[in-house]
């Protein structure tokens, strides 16, 4: 994970994640948290999944895995993913679509291709972000929703589509049910188009998934992969540079508490951290249906330390 300068007025810092080979062919960047900065807003976790392209008889195994204090939110570009979890949900994520699943207290799930992609080969390009819950949702009773594309509200406008993942944002509003204040968008910029990133959250920032973007007016850009994280009331207008791009924006209130962090598990009291990992040691978590096998805890990982 590094950090690149950036003199443009507005921005707090550029993060460049490593790409992260996971085995068959199956890559991620991982851009929150970082040494640089744990959150933005409450959101506490960033991955792009992908492009990915698996063969015939290949394709995504994520075995059981146990979440608590967050909420998991699973947004694709492209391909696939079967959702299943400990509370009995079986879903199909598919473009445009999204997975919000609140694991509060403790959550188990796998994420699959299923048998029939697989045998034909398929591909998948996505994002999964972690939300941070509130400190007085952290043990909320776990759940998960599922939300079709067409739930999803969008505006398009001097060649620029926001499509609203999540909270609000340009005048609109998400049926995704959230526990704080946030913004989740996927923003098209046709060539040469400018989008003004609104100022009504706290903290803000934009993943280049496509493309590049400049700040309309400053010299320097942004290129794909790169997290833009803003500096609070700043007036910003981004401007897509040399062709198409494709961004997420993400941001919101952040929260008064510090957030622990250790593999999948979050939470504000460092105990319940502890809690949780012996928890999973002795399999305490309930089960997906149907699938026995698991991922086990990992050793501990060295110390990170995050601002």
């Amino acid at each position: 994970m590094t950090l690149r300068s950036s003199d443009v007025d507005g921005v707090d810092m550029v993060i460049l994640p490593p790409v992260r080979d996971l085995g068959d062919g199956f890559s991620v960047r991982r851009a929150l948290p970082s040494a640089h900065r744990r959150m933005v807003g409450p959101f506490i976790f960033l991955d792009q999944m992908g492009p990915a392209a698996f063969t015939g008889g290949e394709g995504l195994d994520v075995r059981p895995h146990p979440h608590i204090g967050l909420a998991t939110v699973t947004y694709l570009l492209d391909g696939e993913i079967m959702h299943r979890d400990s509370v009995g949900s079986v879903q199909a994520i598919r473009p445009g679509e999204v997975n919000w699943m609140t694991a509060g207290s403790g959550i188990v799930h796998s994420e699959r291709t299923r048998p029939e992609l697989r045998a034909k080969g398929s591909s998948l390009f996505g994002l999964q972000t972690w939300v941070a819950l509130p400190k007085a949702h952290e043990e909320t009773a776990p759940s998960f929703a599922h939300y079709k594309a067409d739930q999803i509200p969008s505006t398009e406008a001097d060649g620029v589509t926001l499509t609203l993942i999540a909270g609000r944002s340009d005048g609109l509003v998400s049926p995704v049910k959230t526990f704080s204040d946030m913004v989740y968008a996927d923003i098209l910029l046709e060539a040469g188009a400018r989008y003004q990133l609104k100022a009504e959250h706290v903290e803000r920032a934009v993943y280049v998934v496509e493309g590049a973007v400049c700040v309309e007016g400053q010299s320097g850009g942004f290129a794909t992969g790169e997290l833009v994280v803003f500096r609070p009331g700043a007036e910003i207008v981004l401007r897509a540079h040399d062709g198409a791009a494709r961004l997420m924006l993400v941001g919101g209130e952040p929260f008064p508490e510090k957030r622990n962090i250790y593999w999948n598990f979050v939470s504000s009291d460092a105990d319940r951290i502890e809690q949780a990992k012996a928890d999973w040691r002795a399999q305490r978590f309930a089960p997906v249906p149907g699938e026995p096998d698991f991922i086990p805890l990992p050793e501990d990982p060295k110390p990170v330390r995050y601002p």
